[in-house]
């Protein structure tokens, strides 16, 4: 089935909402059969909390992420919150993790008390840099005042970071590797699915995930079995093998049977809907590749495209292609308008110094729209108002 198609007849261009940066509706116009089975089904059986489909999910996300073990939770937020303190990460540990990312990569360690330190990322990837994440740990060494613990590479925007140097660097320095991988759920690196690479893999269902459910969600994958059982148990009020029985402080973070459900009918068309992420990307690359900077690929890898973010050359730039696209109906965003150490809530936390590439990518990357659902005609439409606004803009 081609999720790409080219309507008949085209709406005119100016059509307010004509190009939404997500839509879910058509998605699930595409699945509503199978979804409605699957709701169906826990209505009919109502084991709400960890009924059968959590079960066959976390089979069925193991299997497709190569990954041991998968255990599912809450939110992408409380799978990080789950690993970290499986390893007893907190006061006096520093996390190293990149500035350029979401609010929750960076939260999660201060909520256990630990302090996040924050690294630059690649001018083109916008991974996380290996060289500056030496220097962090090694001016944190030097300083005296925190331990090292752990490192935490996110696959932004749904391309692998660069997990053969985050790894090898982890060895070398004797660190936990967390891969915060929110956004980038069936992509690949070195042809193995994304789930196996750190010693842990923290997934989101959040809605505009490129799996996403119909309210949070998330999963955690690992190899060990040991780190597994524990997670079941965090997930759960840190029980044991009986219900009251509490072993450890645990949160709630179960996953709900019925996003599990929703889940299962999602991953149904979850491999077209990659392939048509790809196609959308490579249009956008074609038609403004020569234009502005659009995403550099991540060696050897395929990426799951959850955004399409392109770089203007300044932000007055940008804020005039948004307020062009906007008017032409073409939703756009950012992501993101701060790197971490510049919000007031990670500011005091870090230590002052510059991380000139997140620093200047905040200030001139801009999101286009990219899901399954998007036509040939809204993609020229997006590609020619784009276009258009940046020629404006550029002369003005």
């Amino acid at each position: 089935m081609s999720v790409i198609q080219k309507p008949d007849p085209v709406p005119a261009p100016s059509a307010a909402g004509r190009v939404p940066f997500l839509d879910l509706k058509a998605q699930q116009a595409r699945i509503g059969a199978e979804m409605r089975r699957r709701v169906d089904t826990v209505m009919a059986h109502c084991q709400f909390v960890l009924g059968p489909e959590v079960a066959e999910l976390e089979a069925e996300l193991a299997r497709r992420a190569g990954a041991a073990h998968c255990v599912s939770v809450s939110s992408g937020t409380d799978a990080l919150l789950i690993a970290m303190m499986a390893e007893d990460i907190g006061p006096g540990d520093a996390v190293f993790l990149p500035a350029f990312t979401y609010t929750a990569t960076a939260e999660v360690p201060l909520l256990l008390r630990a302090t996040p330190v924050f690294v630059d990322i690649d001018p083109r990837t916008y991974q996380m840099d290996p060289a500056d994440l030496e220097r962090r740990i090694d001016a944190v060494r030097q300083g005296g005042k925190l331990r090292p613990r752990a490192i935490v590479g996110v696959d932004l925007f749904g391309q692998p970071a660069d997990w053969d140097a985050l790894v090898e660097i982890a060895k070398r320095h004797d660190l936990v590797t967390i891969d915060d991988c929110a956004q980038a759920f069936g992509a690949k690196l070195h042809g193995q699915p994304l789930g196996t690479q750190a010693d842990c893999t923290a997934i989101s269902f959040f809605p505009s995930k490129p799996l996403g459910g119909y309210g949070d969600g998330g999963a955690l994958f690992t190899e060990s079995a040991e780190r597994a059982a524990l997670y079941r148990s965090l997930r759960t009020h840190g029980e044991g093998k009986l219900r009251y029985d509490v072993q450890r402080i645990g949160i709630n973070g179960r996953l709900d049977t019925l996003q599990a459900a929703v889940l299962l009918a999602k991953l149904s068309v979850f491999d077209e809907e990659l392939v048509a992420r790809e196609r959308v990307a490579k249009f956008y690359d074609q038609r403004l590749g020569n234009l502005l900077t659009t995403p550099a690929r991540v060696a050897d890898s395929t990426a799951a495209w959850a955004v399409y973010a392109v770089v203007l050359p300044n932000s007055d730039v940008r804020a005039a292609v948004q307020e062009a696209c906007k008017a032409e109906g073409v939703a756009t965003a950012v992501y993101y308008p701060k790197p971490l150490h510049h919000q007031p809530a990670y500011a005091a936390h870090h230590e002052g110094g510059a991380l000139p590439v997140a620093e200047d990518v905040a200030t001139r990357i801009m999101a286009l729209p990219i899901h399954p659902d998007l036509t040939e005609a809204q993609l020229d439409h997006v590609c020619n108002t784009v276009t258009r606004a940046l020629a404006q803009a550029m002369t003005a």
